[in-house]
């Protein structure tokens, strides 16, 4: 499947919540069931409730706390290891636990670059409290609901003035979303006001949306619509998205791909420059040859695989990071087979991520993250440890595809 998502007004957690539940209702019962493991206190109403707007009609997703300040405002100065802590404490799916992680680890990323300190030291004001909390465990139960997806999103309306917040008044965009949203495409449409918030911007980035609908998205087979709390002067402020149902044939998308050689750069300080290039927005792959240049010398060809729309930010990463003084670029054609990423907790509790792959026989492969794995001993422990988890990620995709 493939989900594009249409900021109309824009997007938020809860534009997020609404539009997906509106699209598919076949989830709300599940999703019910997974907030109900929050915590929240008593007397709070949550709905997923019609709106109609006078120009369209879908859903909104409506979190009604206690009018108790203790209770409304118990949240909003945390950290990111009590609300990691929190999550954890919740019974929630290891899957689910790992994106709503996942997405508080990346605000956590974006606030700690915007306020010059470090991830741990960051605290939650807003997006602490607990609809935000709400809204962000909801929407990783869904992401993880329809996974294996891929996600696309629209052009984001840029909106203009200040926001309150707990440090003040911020600039619109506020200084997170800029952070998270750095390459995504934005325009303007004259209106004023927060149009996108630091909850919908982290699960943009969570979901490493690409730019436009798919090259060849399939066939439409739902839509759906998520309003928000406030009126736009005339523009619907929804979240529309449009579910397209793919072919059983391997996914096909193009790629750009950049070429250049280098013969006057240590290998030392190629390897690292590489190993930031890899680390740029966009780029999906990097590899490097030794190849014969001019004169017998020996150099390394690069090879860069890059997401087409952010192609220019790409170019100006090679020549930042390498010697080289001409980049090779064309858009090509690929096929690649249906994938997801699950997480597989081990004997002592902790997380290794997991590859998953449909080969065209319909078997799957699986693939244990190395990164999980560099601290689990030595090399017979690590092995051991990557049999295991492949192979249990495999037992509970066939337990799921029952």
């Amino acid at each position: 499947m493939h989900l594009h998502l249409d900021p109309v007004g824009g997007i938020a957690g809860d534009m997020f919540i609404a539009a997906l539940l509106d699209a598919f209702p076949g989830l709300v019962a599940g999703f019910d069931a997974a907030l109900s493991k929050i915590g929240l206190p008593a007397g709070a109403r949550c709905a997923l409730v019609a709106h109609n707007d006078g120009i369209l009609s879908g859903r909104r997703f409506e979190l009604g706390l206690p009018d108790d300040s203790a209770v409304v405002h118990q949240h909003d100065h945390v950290g990111l290891a009590a609300i990691r802590a929190a999550i954890a404490d919740m019974g929630l799916d290891a899957a689910v636990a790992a994106r709503a992680g996942a997405i508080f680890d990346i605000l956590a990323q974006a606030e700690a670059e915007v306020h010059g300190v470090g991830v741990d030291e960051v605290e939650f004001h807003e997006v602490g409290a607990l609809d935000s909390i709400a809204d962000i465990v909801g929407a990783a139960w869904i992401i993880e609901a329809l996974a294996p997806a891929t996600w696309s999103v629209g052009a984001l309306p840029l909106g203009s003035g200040r926001v309150q917040s707990a440090h003040g008044a911020l600039p619109v965009p506020a200084p997170a979303v800029v952070k998270l949203l750095t390459a995504f495409a934005f325009f303007d449409d004259g209106l004023t006001g927060e149009r996108v918030t630091p909850t919908g911007a982290a699960i943009l980035r969570h979901l490493d949306c690409a730019s436009g609908v798919a090259a060849r998205p399939g066939r439409l087979a739902a839509s759906g619509m998520g309003f928000g709390a406030r009126k736009l002067q005339g523009v619907a402020n929804v979240l529309r998205v449009l579910a397209f149902e793919l072919t059983d044939a391997p996914a096909a998308d193009e790629v750009a791909l950049l070429a250049f050689e280098v013969d006057d750069q240590t290998a030392e300080d190629l390897a690292l420059g590489l190993e930031r290039l890899r680390d740029c927005d966009g780029v999906l792959d990097v590899v490097q040859s030794p190849v014969f240049g001019k004169k017998g010398r020996m150099a390394a060809q690069v090879q860069v695989l890059a997401q087409p729309q952010q192609l220019a930010a790409v170019i100006d990463a090679c020549f930042a990071e390498t010697t080289t003084l001409g980049v090779r670029h064309q858009r090509v054609a690929r096929s690649v087979l249906e994938r997801k990423e699950t997480t597989i907790a081990d004997a002592d509790g902790r997380s290794v991520r997991v590859k998953l792959a449909r080969r065209p026989d319909g078997g799957l492969s699986a693939k244990a993250e190395s990164d999980d794995l560099r601290a689990r001993g030595g090399h017979s422990a690590r092995e051991k440890l990557r049999r295991a988890s492949e192979a249990a990620a495999i037992d509970e995709d066939a337990k799921h595809e029952k």
